[in-house]
């Protein structure tokens, strides 16, 4: 049994809960800080507060989950889930974007983030996501990936061009639910 040190208190608890549109702000900053310094979305420029509350909106209308991680009243991150492609026949493949403040990474938000966002897929009905991750060293979200299900699919090399260098997109993908072992409903 933990018993807790005196004078030593534990940190909050970590809340992981839909988005609403006073986390655009916030939703905002945390993406302009992977765009302007990470490879994990190749985007070159960030989007401002109006087209990141368009975005959301877009996959909240098609029903699916766009959450976020707080503490003590702060943002720490935010994941969604979006159709993998447009056309009908993809309907119950969904793919999954997770981003994270840097204060936030290595603290277990991703990996929180990730399994909310899996079940609330699978409680949906959708049977496979897949994860498109930019650059090929992202040691960090092959991980989160590996760990809550997703096998190697592939690398596609080279697929894009960012800080004067290229890099390559990991697919990864798990089944969820019943995945394919029963006709969709």
């Amino acid at each position: 049994m933990n018993t807790p040190q005196p004078g030593v208190s534990s940190p909050p608890a970590l809340c992981i809960r839909a988005s609403t549109a006073a986390d655009v702000a916030a939703l905002t900053t945390i993406y302009a800080h992977a765009v302007h310094h990470g490879t994990g979305t190749f985007e070159l420029d960030a989007p401002d507060e109006a087209e990141m509350a368009r975005r959301r909106d877009e996959v909240l209308g098609r029903g699916l989950p766009y959450l976020v991680a707080e503490r003590s009243g702060v943002v720490l991150g935010y994941a969604y889930a979006n159709y993998f492609r447009p056309r009908m026949a993809y309907r119950f493949c969904l793919e999954d974007s997770i981003y994270l403040a840097p204060e936030a990474q290595g603290q277990g938000v991703g990996r929180a983030l990730l399994a909310e966002l899996v079940a609330r897929c699978e409680t949906a009905g959708a049977r496979q996501m897949v994860a498109v991750i930019g650059d090929s060293a992202n040691a960090g979200s092959i991980a989160l990936h590996r760990a809550l299900g997703f096998a190697d699919m592939g690398v596609m090399r080279a697929a894009g061009w960012k800080f004067e260098r290229w890099l390559d997109v990991v697919f990864m993908q798990r089944a969820l639910g019943v995945g394919d072992a029963e006709p969709a409903a």
